[in-house]
């Protein structure tokens, strides 16, 4: 598909200065792209390649302040950062809308309900009393289990596996190899030492906006429901417990794990391989540092916290610049020592 600079322009809001007719087909980063790609300029180290790319057009914020003459034409946007980002967005939209169909093979059950303009790809399993909603779109090889509900919108990407009575809302994005609704790790040890099942009999409800990367896990409840709550977005490889409740608008990096039954609030950010303990309460606007073991609850909201066991982050920065200080201070209190020990000599010989 070609576009034209004016095209582009009225789907950022853009003001043109250049070419109107300029056309690009592809996207490229502005120290490769070449000509029939578009680009943007938003970090100001990147902003020498801005007068040597050879892309035909590039997104710029209106505060940049030309240095000598460019080729290319420019679009003049108040953030080109999120002016790109809109563009791509709109681009996936375009591309995914053209998705429609039901391929062959692929198994749907009699009872399953689909809605308007829906793509089922090959290898798709659609279980009975499943409700598939608008605009759906089902890559290959998703399982969707018995009473299944997906929202108008929804994208579920290759192997993307949602077992019995889950539900997502509207506009949810599930990327490849994720498993929503396994059952959660629930088990009664018994006095031979062995472990008893417990059946976990809930579900998972993903609510609107949602994006969950590749190959995470989303237990279902052991009663009631794990809850992931509008706009969240959680990265590849992540595990979410039996009856956790993520809040809205909270992101969590790769290979974060939260253990069963603890409720994060809205807007909490936790790092990449982050571990957070069962049974606790994180408040809203609490960011957790990579790699960081929180084992309690934190109750003060906006609270930053690093480390394992995690503590105050401000409190951690103090503690790694007096360490660094610590050979110093060594050295100090032994030279402390020695002069002790010459004062103490020389008050027994005058004695």
């Amino acid at each position: 598909m070609q576009f034209t600079a004016a095209q582009i322009a009225l789907l950022i809001s853009g003001k043109i200065e250049g070419d109107a007719n300029a056309t690009v087909s592809s996207f490229g980063k502005i120290e490769e792209a070449h000509k029939g790609q578009l680009c943007f300029l938003a970090n100001p180290k990147y902003e020498e390649y801005l007068y040597s790319t050879q892309a035909s057009i590039i997104i710029v914020n209106d505060s940049l302040e030309l240095k000598q003459k460019i080729k290319t034409t420019l679009l003049r946007v108040p953030d080109a950062y999120s002016a790109f980002a809109s563009l791509l967005n709109k681009y996936q939209e375009m591309v995914t809308q053209q998705l429609s169909g039901i391929q062959q093979p692929s198994f749907i059950a009699s009872t399953a309900t689909l809605g308007k303009n829906v793509y089922i790809a090959a290898f798709s399993y659609i279980s009975e009393d499943v409700i598939i909603g608008n605009n759906v779109k089902l890559f290959p090889g998703v399982y969707l289990g018995n009473n299944v509900k997906i929202g108008d919108n929804c994208i579920l990407y290759p192997a993307v596996k949602i077992y019995d009575d889950c539900v997502l809302h509207k506009n949810v994005i599930v990327h490849a190899g994720t498993i929503i609704g396994g059952d959660g790790f629930g088990f009664a040890p018994q006095a031979n030492g062995t472990f008893a099942k417990i059946p976990q009999i809930g579900n998972v409800i993903i609510e609107d906006f949602v994006e969950i990367g590749s190959n995470a896990t989303i237990d279902r409840a052991t009663m009631g429901s794990t809850i992931i709550r509008s706009g969240a977005k959680l990265d590849n490889l992540i595990q979410v417990a039996h009856n956790v409740e993520v809040g809205k608008n909270s992101v969590i990096a790769a290979q974060a794990g939260i253990s069963g039954s603890t409720k994060l609030g809205n807007n909490v950010m936790i790092g990449g391989q982050a571990g957070i303990v069962g049974h606790i309460s994180i408040a809203d606007g609490t960011k957790i540092n990579a790699q960081s073991g929180v084992s309690k609850s934190i109750k003060i909201p906006n609270t930053t916290v690093t480390g394992s066991p995690a503590y105050d982050y401000s409190a951690a920065l103090r503690s790694q610049a007096a360490s660094r200080n610590l050979p110093e201070l060594e050295k100090r209190v032994y030279e402390l020592e020695k002069l002790v020990q010459q004062l103490l000599l020389e008050k027994q010989n005058v004695e």
